[in-house]
C-alpha cells in the first residue's frame, strides 16, 4: 500500500490523538529511515531510541531474538535469572544503590511520586494525605491523568479533570520562586534538567545546584526526569551531571531499550526505593526477562560504542554549524550533546511550515510549543550526516520566505 492509503486506514481506525508528518516509516539504516514508498531520511527524531540504528541495533536485535526463544514473560511469583543482572548493571553504570524496573515513561515517573509520598509519611512524617511535589512550568512528564493535573499545557490536562492533588507549579528555573513554594508540607521536587517537550529548554546555569540546596535544606526529595534527557544524549551519561548535582531518585525510559521494547526504571537510594514492600507497586512486564536482556543489551552498545562521548563530540561540532546559520527567522539557538531547539521569531509563521519543508527534502525534525524546531539525531549518526543536516537546514531556513 502506499503512503496515502495507509494514512487514510490510520484516520479510520486511531483515535486522533496525535499530529504526524505524512511520513510512513517501514524500515531504516544507521541514522536513516526509509517510507514505505522507498524514500530515504535522516531521523532527528530520534529522542525516543537515542541509541537507535535506524531503529534496528543489530546488537540489541539478537539479543531481543534469542531471549524470545526462550522465555519472554514470567509470572512475578518467580524470580527470572535476566532481572538481578540487569539491576547490578544499570546501578553499577548509574551509581545509584537501587531500581525498580517498569515498561513506560510515564510509569517510571508515577512510580517515583508514589516513592517520594511514600517517603514522606513514613520518614519525614508528614500528615496523611498532605504531601505535596514541586514541579515547574513548561514540564511534560507523560499522560497519565496524575501526571497531565500538573502540566501548565491546556492540551495535555484540558477536559481530563478533576485534577489529581498534591502538587504545586512554580516558574523553571526561579530558585527565588521555588524557595517560596516550599511548604512543611513539600516532600519532593520533581524536575526535567533539560525540558525536551517545550523546546530543549535549559535552566540558568547554577540552577539546578541551587535547587538541590533548597532540597537539602529542607528535607525534600531532589527527583530528576531523565527519560529523554538521560543514557548520553547531552553528552554526559544525565543532563544533571552537568552541575555536578546528586538526585535521590532519576527516571530512566526511552532509550534503555535502544528503541526496541517498552523498558523503564527509576533508580535510586535504597532509603527511598527499600520502603516499597512486596504487594505496594508493581508491574506485569516491568523486569520481565525480555525486557531486562534488551536493556542490558542497550546500555553496553552505550559504552562500548562510545556513544555519549560521541554525542559530546558531535554535539558540538554541530552546535557551530546551527549557530553560523544566517537565517533572518532564527531568534536563537540552544543545545546540550546530540539535542537542539531553533527558536524562530514570532513573524517566521510558526515552526510547523519549515518542519513540512524539511521533511519534503528528507531531515525529519519536530515542532514544539509553536516556535520551536526541535533537533534529536540519533547518537549513531555520523559527522557526514551531520553535515548533510546543516546544509538541508541552511537550505530551508535561510532562503523559505
Amino acid at each position: 500500500m502506499n503512503t496515502q492509503q495507509l494514512i487514510e486506514m490510520e484516520k479510520k481506525y486511531i483515535a486522533p490523538n496525535y499530529k504526524p508528518l505524512d511520513v510512513v516509516i517501514a524500515s531504516g539504516n544507521g541514522a536513516w529511515v526509509v517510507d514505505v514508498e522507498g524514500k530515504k531520511y535522516l531521523d532527528c527524531l530520534a529522542a525516543y531510541s537515542a541509541l537507535n540504528q535506524g531503529y534496528v541495533h543489530p546488537r540489541v536485535l539478537n539479543v531481543m531474538i534469542e531471549q524470545a526463544k526462550k522465555c519472554s514473560l514470567t509470572s512475578r511469583a518467580f524470580r527470572n535469572d535476566q532481572l538481578p543482572f540487569y539491576a547490578k548493571e544499570l546501578c553499577e553504570l548509574t551509581g545509584f544503590e537501587m531500581m525498580l524496573p517498569m515498561n513506560t515513561g510515564a510509569e517510571a515517573v508515577e512510580t517515583a511520586l508514589k516513592a517520594a509520598r511514600l517517603w514522606g509519611y513514613e520518614v519525614k512524617k508528614v500528615a496523611e494525605d498532605q504531601a505535596r511535589i514541586m514541579v515547574f512550568s513548561g514540564n511534560f512528564h507523560g499522560r497519565t491523568t496524575t501526571i497531565v493535573s500538573f502540566s501548565d499545557d491546556p492540551d495535555s490536562y484540558g477536559k481530563f479533570g478533576p485534577k489529581t492533588p498534591g502538587f504545586d507549579i512554580v516558574e523553571y528555573g526561579d530558585i527565588e520562586a521555588v524557595k517560596k513554594a516550599v511548604t512543611p508540607n513539600t516532600v519532593a521536587v520533581l524536575i526535567e534538567p533539560i525540558q525536551g517537550e517545550a523546546g530543549v529548554r535549559i535552566p540558568p546555569e547554577g540552577f539546578m545546584k541551587e535547587l538541590e540546596g533548597v532540597c537539602r535544606a529542607n528535607n525534600m526529595l531532589f527527583i530528576c526526569d531523565e527519560i529523554q534527557s538521560g543514557l548520553g544524549r547531552t553528552g554526559k551519561m544525565f543532563a544533571h551531571q552537568w552541575e555536578g548535582v546528586e538526585p535521590d531518585l532519576v527516571c530512566l525510559g526511552k532509550a534503555l531499550s535502544a528503541g526496541f521494547y517498552p523498558v523503564s526504571a527509576v533508580v535510586g537510594k535504597k532509603s527511598v526505593l527499600g520502603l516499597i514492600g512486596p504487594g505496594r507497586h508493581g508491574s506485569t512486564y516491568g523486569g520481565s526477562p525480555l525486557a531486562c536482556a534488551i536493556a542490558r543489551e542497550a546500555l553496553k552498545v552505550l559504552v562500548e560504542e562510545k556513544l555519549i562521548e560521541k554525542a559530546a563530540e558531535l554535539g558540538g561540532y554541530f552546535m557551530d554549524k546551527l549557530k553560523a546559520m544566517k537565517s533572518p527567522h532564527v531568534k536563537t539557538v540552544r543545545g546540550r550533546g546530540l539535542w537542539y531547539g531553533i527558536d524562530l521569531h514570532p513573524e517566521a509563521g510558526g515552526a510547523r511550515r519549515f518542519t513540512e519543508a524539511l521533511m519534503k527534502k528528507g531531515l525529519l525534525c519536530k515542532e514544539t510549543h509553536t516556535h520551536t524546531i526541535r533537533l534529536a539525531p540519533p547518537l549513531t549518526i555520523t559527522k557526514e550526516d551531520l553535515d548533510w543536516a546543516a546544509a538541508t537546514l541552511y537550505e530551508v531556513l535561510e532562503h523559505k520566505g
